[in-house]
């Protein structure tokens, strides 16, 4: 039986966890925004992440995705266009003592060279918990300066 090695790479792509970070995201739903004839269409997907060290934080990131051929086989590089809400889901509480600054989750944007990040920032003045979500450097550009912010207090 002859095998065919694009077939087998476009396999490992697709089922390839896009998510890279230390919890799991939750796919809430997704949006439809552009119809391709060939390939799945462009869209806005909505997806949960839990704070892994403080309970009772759940995030929802939207993030534009491209489809089309090489969207669907996971080789697009999906735009820097992504906004956050993170909320109190139930009480409260650091379940250890968390840094002034740390990346929480992190999910691929395209095949090599980009991830949407969330960071963790605590304002330990007001006891306030601020999620700011933003891009990786890509390569070929400078970088990205889109990004969005959200806060959830702890008292």
């Amino acid at each position: 039986m002859r095998r065919h090695p694009l077939a087998l790479i476009a396999a490992l792509l697709l089922t390839a966890p896009a998510f890279a970070a230390d919890g799991d995201a939750v796919r809430i739903g997704n949006v439809d925004t552009t119809f391709r004839v060939m390939g799945r269409n462009d869209r806005v997907v909505i997806e949960r992440y839990d704070d892994p060290k403080v309970d009772g934080v759940s995030c929802y990131v939207s993030r534009a995705e491209t489809g089309g051929v090489k969207g669907s086989l996971g080789l697009a590089t999906d735009p820097n266009r992504f906004s956050i809400a993170c909320r109190a889901t139930g009480p409260v509480s650091m379940r250890v003592p968390v840094p002034d600054n740390e990346v929480v989750f992190g999910e691929r944007a395209s095949a090599f060279f980009k991830e949407i990040r969330v960071s963790r920032v605590y304002d330990r003045q007001k006891q306030v918990l601020v999620y700011l979500v933003w891009s990786t450097y890509s390569i070929g550009t400078d970088g990205s300066a889109y990004n969005s912010v959200t806060a959830v207090p702890l008292h």
